[in-house]
């Protein structure tokens, strides 16, 4: 299966409103970055076992890591939870960033160090939420 199969499998997966929201979410994220890469995580670590909620990844950004390694992961990130849905802006160093830039701003949502968290999407200023998606890439490209 493609990654935009997994995606697409995904969005349909989830529950009545919340699919609608991942939809449109995912439609949004695109249109901000057009040519992006796509992921899809399951959630599942090597051995299987479910170890976190399956999201979908856009763009791409190296972290390393202080043994000397590295890793490529996604830059901006969605995810359904039980309470609502998760928006993963991944990579920015400074972990208060975000939550004083858009906390105020973006509506009714918990804004963390690397996550914003809402109910559904008409809780929050869209304008807003787009401005922090593209200052995220901006800020790890």
């Amino acid at each position: 299966m493609s990654v935009q199969e997994q995606i697409d499998s995904y969005i349909s997966s989830q529950p009545g409103s919340k699919r609608s929201d991942m939809k449109e979410l995912h439609q949004r994220i695109l249109r901000v970055m057009p040519d992006t890469k796509l992921w899809f995580d399951d959630g599942k670590n090597s051995e299987g076992k479910t170890v976190s909620n399956p999201s979908i990844g856009y763009g791409s950004h190296i972290t390393n890591y202080a043994d000397g390694s590295a890793r490529e992961y996604y830059q901006i990130g969605i995810s359904a939870n039980t309470m609502g849905i998760s928006v993963y802006i991944l990579g920015i160093e400074d972990k208060m960033y975000l939550a004083n830039a858009y906390r105020e701003t973006i509506g009714k949502a918990i804004v963390t160090g690397y996550c914003i968290k809402f109910k559904k999407l008409s809780d929050l200023n869209l304008v807003i939420l787009e401005d922090a998606i593209q200052v995220g890439v901006n800020l790890t490209s």
